[in-house]
């Protein structure tokens, strides 16, 4: 499908690292545009918790054929313990932002375009201390089925990775990473953790699959059905 990519002009948001930096690679190398924008970004600034970073980019860079986001806030933490400044901050980011950039880019995108955005396990898998994220992924997946139906020959589509080794567990202590990877290896049906191209794989197929829109891709091993 990778082909498909080759002329055309993708907008990565939070492209600076992680899975968002391998799709963007991947897709300069299948031969498309790619603009990579962040939050701290020198050249290209969005963030898509502030609806001016946004309006400035879609007017400064012009049209996309695709569009993605994969931003988010997290505030993992117990009921007890939940902020609200941070609550709302985890839903602008995966939830809110997703609108405003369809809000400012779908106008501007061709009839075969689209938009790919990042939801995750655990909005099908609850467990304590991760109710904001789970309901703030679960939001997202209903997001683009009504995204989907509004906008319209464009496609929306999201990707619901499981644990992924891609950067974004590095912050922990290697004791504790190994044992994160380990306990998510026993609760995949595939027996293990993914990996960067198992999610940027997905993200390109799903740049070129025209006759997909609405969904939800779950790319977990089949962790969610343990």
């Amino acid at each position: 499908m990778s082909e498909k990519l080759a002329g055309k002009r993708i907008l990565v948001v939070g492209g600076a690292r992680g899975i968002g930096a391998e799709i963007a690679r991947q897709a300069e190398q299948a031969g498309a545009e790619v603009v990579v924008a962040a939050r701290a970004g020198r050249e290209v600034r969005v963030d898509v918790t502030d609806e001016s970073t946004i309006a400035r980019a879609a007017d400064s860079l012009g049209g996309f054929d695709h569009v993605i986001s994969t931003a988010s806030a997290h505030h993992d933490v117990p009921v007890p313990e939940l902020e609200h400044d941070r609550i709302q901050a985890a839903f602008a980011a995966k939830v809110v932002g997703p609108l405003l950039l369809a809000k400012h880019f779908a106008t501007r995108m061709p009839a075969g375009g689209s938009f790919l955005f990042f939801s995750g396990i655990v909005g099908w898998r609850p467990k304590a201390g991760t109710v904001v994220k789970g309901t703030a992924n679960a939001a997202l997946a209903a997001l683009v089925t009504h995204l989907a139906v509004e906008l319209a020959p464009l496609r929306v589509n999201a990707i619901a990775p499981g644990i992924t080794d891609s950067g974004a567990w590095d912050r922990l202590p290697d004791e504790r990473r190994r044992a994160l990877y380990d306990r998510a290896s026993a609760a995949s049906l595939a027996g293990r953790v993914g990996t960067l191209e198992d999610v940027t794989d997905t993200a390109l197929w799903l740049l070129g699959a025209g006759w997909v829109t609405g969904e939800t891709i779950h790319v977990d091993g089949g962790s969610r059905h343990r």
